[in-house]
């Protein structure tokens, strides 16, 4: 007599006397099981959490204050303008961070190998715990946006959709930089300092001059960026975006992160051909 028993990870199984032959795990349980573990490493590590609140907020309080002893009035005219794209930034790097530093320290811990003999592959496991990251950091940023605007006395048209889609479609690009950041680590493993430096990077591709350098647009972020701009300043709604602008921002975001996945993927597998992928 064959019955279904519920297995550990959540999914089923079908005992057959003595045997027990658990179903094959899906993405569904993958992407759960991702998203379970950020969720606890959050709550489980609070110091840790309001810590990169607190370092955010700490910037941001040293742009705004001394910005404005500096410029004066001229800081205020653009607050707006930065506030959305010191917003934009935090996403950016942690959508960057979430791939390029979490595969720099499974490479540190010797835990490589271990994504490399899941049945999904390792580039699926690192795109859901950079995706669990990316949810983890737009809430957090979400926190420091509130703050920055009670500080400021600043106000925005927030459309929580608009805002969503076209941040989320943003970083997307920049999750596939990570991706290829994460390809180049388990090649050269320690290159650190230069990962960091892209980050400072993203500050120029946020403010890039998209209306008098149109090509700009192509670049991660800067399409992006001036479309959040238009979002939470103008109070621009989603549907009042043209189709050409939403595509480009699709395109961009797609482009990217394929290209990015394409570089972690030959990385990875010259790493292991070069014997070199455990090797720290």
């Amino acid at each position: 007599m064959s019955r279904d028993a519920t297995a550990d990870d959540g999914s089923r199984a079908t005992t057959d006397g003595d045997a027990t032959t658990p179903r094959p795990a899906t993405y569904y349980h993958l992407a759960r099981a991702v998203l379970y573990r950020e969720f606890l490493i959050f709550v489980r590590y609070p110091a840790n959490a309001i810590g990169g609140i607190v370092v955010s907020l700490f910037f941001f309080g040293l742009l705004f204050y001394g910005g404005r002893l500096l410029a004066g009035q001229a800081l205020t005219d653009s607050l707006e303008g930065i506030i959305v794209g010191y917003f934009l930034w935090t996403l950016s790097v942690g959508a960057y961070s979430s791939v390029s530093n979490d595969i720099g320290s499974e490479v540190q811990w010797g835990t490589l190998e271990r994504h490399i003999t899941t049945p999904f592959g390792f580039a699926p496991v690192a795109l859901l715990k950079g995706v669990a990251k990316v949810v983890r950091t737009f809430l957090t940023s979400a926190v420091v946006l509130a703050v920055m605007l009670l500080l400021t006395g600043t106000w925005l048209s927030i459309d929580p959709l608009a805002v969503v889609v076209i941040a989320g479609l943003a970083i997307t690009s920049v999750l596939g930089l990570g991706f290829a950041a994460g390809g180049v680590t388990v090649l050269y493993k320690r290159i650190g300092n230069w990962l960091n430096l892209l980050q400072f990077g993203f500050i120029v591709l946020i403010s890039a001059p998209v209306f008098e350098l149109p090509w700009t647009r192509v670049l991660p972020l800067a399409h992006g960026s001036a479309l959040l701009q238009r979002a939470m300043v103008d109070g621009t709604r989603l549907w009042e975006f043209g189709p050409l602008e939403l595509g480009l921002l699709v395109a961009v975001a797609v482009g990217y992160l394929a290209g990015g996945y394409l570089v972690f993927y030959y990385a990875t597998r010259r790493a292991r051909r070069l014997g070199v992928l455990g090797d720290y």
